[in-house]
């Protein structure tokens, strides 16, 4: 399995398959993996003791940061992402981030930013889109009466734990929905980053 990869000089923990959405843009419909690395479809999950075992074949100090993101929601296994993060924190200054659908604390129903304070420097979290009606149809979360606004409410607790958070949008969903993706972004004074799709 394919647990541990690296884009240019970032290290990537591959954790889960699992999402509580099926983004029309997702890479997983028509890819296995992300640039020349091997597929990142797992056979299982991964166990604790799996992850840390390939961590340590790593020289983590040599990385610009360690992302938590694969070809699933990471926050779907929030309590191994917690592990992982403590473990590292314990054995490099590296950054931690993690890229999310800003789904957690709903899937859980607990405060999952508060979980996440003094662990990780760095949340992503999709956007996707401006409003409720554009995010369904893009992201198809299994919650499409809740997620966009708790989604929104994830990103403002975030404010308050971590560091460094910003939103991202993929291109494929247009210059004008871009623009008002950023507008919301500004009102939230969140970053907004805008992805390519691979």
């Amino acid at each position: 399995m394919n647990i541990i990869y690296t884009i240019k000089n970032s290290l990537y923990i591959n954790i889960t398959n699992k999402c509580c959405c099926n983004c029309t843009f997702c890479l997983r419909n028509d890819n296995n993996g992300i640039n020349y690395n091997e597929s990142l479809w797992l056979e299982r999950e991964p166990t604790i003791e799996e992850i840390l075992s390939k961590l340590k074949e790593y020289d983590l100090n040599s990385y610009d940061e360690i992302v938590f993101c694969g070809f699933g929601e990471p926050l779907m296994r929030i309590d191994i992402v917690i592990e992982i993060a403590t473990w590292i924190k314990k054995h490099t200054t590296t950054s931690i981030r993690i890229n999310t659908n800003g789904l957690g604390s709903l899937i859980h129903k607990k405060d999952v930013p508060s979980m996440l304070t003094g662990l990780v420097e760095a949340i992503s979290i999709s956007l996707n889109a401006h409003n409720k009606e554009k995010y369904n149809q893009v992201t198809q979360p299994i919650y499409p009466e809740i997620a966009f606004e708790s989604m929104l409410e994830f990103a403002k607790k975030c404010k308050k734990t971590v560091p460094n958070v910003q939103f991202s949008v993929v291109d494929v969903i247009g210059e004008e929905y871009i623009k008002q993706s950023q507008l919301l972004a500004e009102k939230l004074e969140i970053p907004l980053k805008v992805r390519k799709e691979i």
